[in-house]
């Protein structure tokens, strides 16, 4: 009785013991994500180009994370960028349910030491990006008059319209005007978004602009086709990297007097080299980082996802790792004189002399 005894408790141990592993090891299966919704938090304004970026890219970054949850997108653009970065950076919990897009100007305007940041660049975890080439040009509406860089020049009083003081476009016009001598240029400011600029320099309420080649020819192609406006000049980023289109244009460092003005130059293509990073925030834990990496990394692979993203676009992919985004971000120059001097062109007062 005893021998039998002991032969059904092994049993029964046994039993239950496999039950218990395979509870364990079915709930260890499950990922983390299923069911779950990401929140992506985007320093651009909806319906911009930036946030079409974003947006051609979600599906494919859920395809990828295990469990496909839910990706929705929450727009915070403002302060030049600022707005996004310190909410992502002070006010979010790190459970990895919350990742951010960084707007473009958002680390330059940290290492130009700005008012209103308050988040360390170095400590947002980056996992990629959809684009590293770009190309910002500088144009006046056809009705303005000013057709060559010599009318432009000897203008004054030119209305420049920029979305707001530190974004992208305001800067990068900014740029443009120091470097071509612009006389007294105006600035004007507040818009909601590129499709709002659009519509006042087409009404006449600005004379001039800076916007992305890519983002022009996609949305408003007579303008280029049909000579709708004047293009002036351009800027390569990387140097050397012609945009199909618009290629013929001068490049900016070509309109350099000094090497400090031909390093502000520099300066500026690596901010804008970095692009609009993808990131995790700060102590979000390590094995869902590497769920995140992993499902950016093969996002940025898919052929499928290169198609639709030319599609949506109208540009090709050119993938950024996370550790070329690293690299790149703790290599920004800082030297001190050509910051001040980019500071001073980022900011609201007026342009420094040359």
């Amino acid at each position: 009785m005893k021998t039998c005894h002991r032969k059904v408790l092994s049993v029964t141990t046994l039993v239950v013991a496999s039950w218990i592993f395979c509870r364990t090891d079915g709930s260890a299966q499950t990922p983390f994500y299923q069911g779950k919704t990401i929140t992506v938090v985007s320093g651009v304004a909806a319906g911009g180009s930036g946030d079409i970026r974003i947006r051609a890219l979600l599906p494919f970054l859920r395809k990828y994370i295990a469990g496909n949850p839910t990706l929705i997108v929450e727009n915070m653009p403002g302060a030049g960028g600022r707005k996004a970065a310190n909410h992502l950076y002070g006010n979010v919990k790190p459970d990895g349910l919350t990742i951010g897009v960084l707007a473009a100007t958002a680390i330059p305007l940290e290492v130009l030491k700005e008012s209103g940041v308050m988040f360390d660049s170095s400590k947002f975890i980056y996992l990629g990006a959809t684009e590293h080439a770009f190309h910002i040009t500088f144009l006046t509406r056809k009705e303005s008059g000013l057709s060559s860089l010599e009318k432009l020049r000897a203008a004054t009083g030119v209305r420049v319209g920029g979305l707001s003081v530190g974004h992208t476009n305001y800067v990068a016009a900014r740029l443009f005007a120091y470097l071509l001598g612009l006389k007294d240029s105006k600035w004007v400011t507040g818009f909601s978004g590129t499709g709002d600029l659009d519509v006042a320099l087409m009404r006449g309420e600005v004379d001039a602009t800076a916007n992305g080649a890519t983002a022009i020819l996609r949305r408003n192609p007579e303008w280029v086709e049909k000579g709708a406006m004047d293009f002036h000049t351009i800027i390569d980023i990387p140097k050397g990297a012609k945009h199909p289109r618009l290629g013929h244009l001068p490049e900016i460092e070509s309109f350099a007097r000094s090497a400090r003005e031909v390093k502000l130059v520099t300066t500026w293509r690596t901010f804008r080299l970095v692009g609009s990073p993808y990131v995790a925030l700060p102590g979000t834990a390590k094995e869902r980082v590497e769920i995140l990496e992993e499902a950016m990394r093969k996002a940025l692979k898919d052929s499928e996802f290169h198609r639709e993203y030319k599609k949506i676009v109208g540009d090709e992919v050119e993938p950024v790792t996370a550790e070329q985004l690293t690299k790149e971000i703790r290599g920004i120059p800082r030297e001190p004189d050509v910051i001040d001097l980019l500071k001073a062109i980022a900011g609201g007062g007026p342009l420094p002399a040359r």
